[in-house]
Order: C-alpha cells, then sequence, then structure tokens
C-alpha cells in the first residue's frame, strides 16, 4: 500500500467545504433591486365610480438600480375602443391626479411598456401614490382605475 501524506488527505477531504465556503463571497444573482407592483383597475375605483363591465389589470417591474419601470397592462370589456391610459399621480386612493407617465403607441389589450423615471417618480410610485387609469368616449374621466401596488 502506498504511504500517502496526511496533507494530501485533510486536503481532499477539506477542498468540498473550502469550496462551499468561497461559494457563499461569490455574487448570488441578486435581484433585490427589482421592485414588483401590481392592481386590478375596476369601474369602481374610478373617481367618481364608474358603472361598467370593463375590468384590467397591470403588471410592473421597476429596477432601482437604473429606474426603468416596464409594465404589462391588459383589460377587457370597456363600453367602446381605448382612447388613452396612463399612470398617475401622485394620489391616494380615492383622490385623483394628474398624467405622471401616458401609455405610449396604440391602445390596444394586450399592451407593454417602459421608461425611465425620475427620483420624485420613484418615491411615489413606492410609496402607493400612483393610479393606472383607461379611458374611453363614455368614460372621458377614465373607465377603469387601479392603484399600482407592491407585491410582497
Amino acid at each position: 500500500m502506498k504511504n500517502i501524506p496526511f496533507r494530501s488527505i485533510a486536503l481532499t477531504l477539506l477542498a468540498p467545504v473550502l469550496l462551499a465556503g468561497c461559494g457563499a463571497m461569490l455574487p448570488a444573482n441578486d435581484k433585490s433591486h427589482l421592485v414588483t407592483f401590481t392592481t386590478q383597475m375596476r369601474g369602481g375605483n374610478e373617481v367618481p365610480p364608474v358603472t361598467t363591465s370593463a375590468n384590467g389589470q397591470v403588471d410592473a417591474m421597476l429596477n432601482t438600480e437604473t429606474n426603468v419601470l416596464r409594465w404589462r397592462l391588459t383589460y377587457a370589456n370597456l363600453s367602446g375602443p381605448a382612447r388613452a391610459g396612463h399612470f398617475h399621480g401622485p394620489a391616494a386612493i380615492g383622490a385623483n391626479a394628474g398624467v405622471v407617465l401616458p401609455f405610449p403607441g396604440q391602445m390596444s389589450s394586450p399592451m407593454e411598456g417602459s421608461a425611465t423615471l425620475t427620483a420624485a417618480q420613484v418615491a411615489d410610485l413606492m410609496a402607493g401614490r400612483w393610479y393606472a387609469n383607461i379611458h374611453t368616449a363614455a368614460h372621458p374621466g377614465g373607465e377603469i382605475r387601479g392603484q399600482m401596488t407592491l407585491r410582497r
């Protein structure tokens, strides 16, 4: 039988432990800079409330390192074609505010978009002071609306 030095045996046994420990020091696929938001849009959320069978949803992701917001919006059963859609703020639930960010392009469902936000816009969005709504000819002030909320 060949004589193997103790140091070789120890290194062989400790190598997996050492490598595992080094792995903890390597940068992980950290996504803590990504924050997600969602909302359900309904006529009853409009101020004043609107009677409609329309509904919608917005799902969004904010990269807090770049301030880029990406969103996907869907809606159905509007009283007519969507004329416009926007993010509004700053406003609490039950309050109205001006347009912060219009949805660009054709108003069709589904739609996606992105924009780089200012620091103030990021602060308002993170604080739950943004809402999304869709406007139609029958409801020029907005047919459906939903407050953007952090997903936990």
